[in-house]
């Protein structure tokens, strides 16, 4: 359930990468052969069990051979594209969630969309495994959204690479392709399975036919790549529908609000922020009115159960005084506080079930 930071998990993938280059990291790493050039592909929300479940809408996905990596706590794409890009757990690189606080300034930071107030390499200051290459001498480009090049999560999380930002992922199969005729690293994000997962679940037809529409273009960026080029195909989290009945809303829930100053993470992991001294007691009155709908946890019992890996000290302050982590189809949120697209997401994830957390890592050679 809980991620062992090693070389099963996500975090593990680029340190493999590097030693496959020739330019080893003292990281945990998956083994992979070794390679002159590497393309590395991220599907945002392509999870495990998800395209096991779906595999005859994937036929070139699902020819691959590969193995299951565990993303990281919480399941979410800030943190997953952090422990991604530096190799680290979040308790090191310190994306612990969606929306976390900022202690230093005592307001929430959104780590998607970021805040230019938030220098990102204070926020993140580790090397990022690109940074390593890059030093190495080793060409490295990402492709990915025009508006990712230079955003704070960029910043934090992916710094190193050379940036080419383009829409389709025709296009970008393009660009990965002209890029490997050299040596290197190429990444590529994808991120329209997510986005149809959380607008119209994991089992509807837009799904189906993102996750179609990726595999058609994965198949042909296979073909064309370099002889020997290594293909690297993996994502950030999985998903699971949660119906909106299913749905705790804090600002309906007066018997809950006592003690809580703030609730913010995201709906499958929600983080409470207390007041002093109050942490105890916000725990057990959640853990009584969830039951074994979630895992809930004070801060210093998540540390202590590794949920987030070694913890550095600036980290401790980010993370909510109580974390409440789905375990049954359930989100905990405060509509008050909530962004109302947001309220209104069908897929969800954040959480350390399997569904969640459990990811492909799918392998290729020209």
């Amino acid at each position: 359930m809980v991620p062992t930071y090693g070389p099963d998990c996500l975090g593990a993938v680029l340190p493999g990468v590097a030693a496959a280059l020739g330019a080893p990291i003292a990281l945990p790493a998956v083994p992979l052969p070794t390679a002159e050039r590497v393309c590395v592909v991220l599907v945002d929300g392509l999870g495990h069990h998800l395209l096991h479940q779906n595999a005859t809408d994937a036929p070139f996905l699902a020819s691959m051979a590969g193995t299951v990596l565990r993303a990281g706590t919480p399941s979410t794409t800030a943190t997953s594209v952090a422990s991604f890009g530096t190799g680290r757990p979040p308790g090191q690189h310190g994306l612990v969630g969606y929306q976390v606080m900022d202690p230093d300034r005592g307001e929430l930071l959104n780590e998607l969309r970021w805040d230019p107030a938030v220098d990102p390499a204070r926020w993140q200051p580790h090397p990022t495994v690109f940074e390593h290459l890059t030093a190495a001498g080793i060409g490295c480009t990402a492709i990915g959204n025009p508006e990712f090049d230079g955003s704070g999560l960029t910043q934090a999380a992916l710094r190193g690479p050379q940036f080419v930002g383009v829409g389709g992922l025709h296009q970008r199969v393009d660009v990965a392709v002209r890029a490997l005729a050299a040596p290197g690293l190429v990444y590529l994000y994808w991120g329209q399975i997510d986005a149809a997962g959380h607008q119209h679940g994991v089992t509807s037809r837009n799904w189906l036919r993102a996750l179609r529409e990726a595999d058609e273009a994965l198949a042909r960026l296979a073909r064309q790549l370099p002889s020997g080029t290594l293909l690297l195909i993996t994502a950030d989290h999985g998903m699971i529908d949660v119906p909106h009945e299913f749905r705790v809303d804090l600002a309906t829930r007066p018997d809950l609000q006592p003690g809580i100053r703030v609730l913010a993470g995201e709906a499958r992991f929600a983080q409470a922020y207390c007041e002093p001294g109050a942490a105890a007691e916000v725990a057990r009155r959640l853990s009584d009115a969830f039951g074994e709908l979630a895992w809930v946890r004070t801060r210093d019992e998540a540390i202590a159960d590794h949920w987030f890996g070694p913890v550095d000290d600036r980290v401790v302050g980010r993370i909510g005084d109580v974390v409440v982590a789905g375990r049954e189809p359930f989100v905990f949120v405060d509509s008050r506080t909530t962004a109302p697209h947001e309220l209104k997401l069908i897929g969800q994830h954040g959480s350390l079930t399997d569904a969640e957390q459990l990811v492909p890592l799918l392998e290729y050679i020209a």
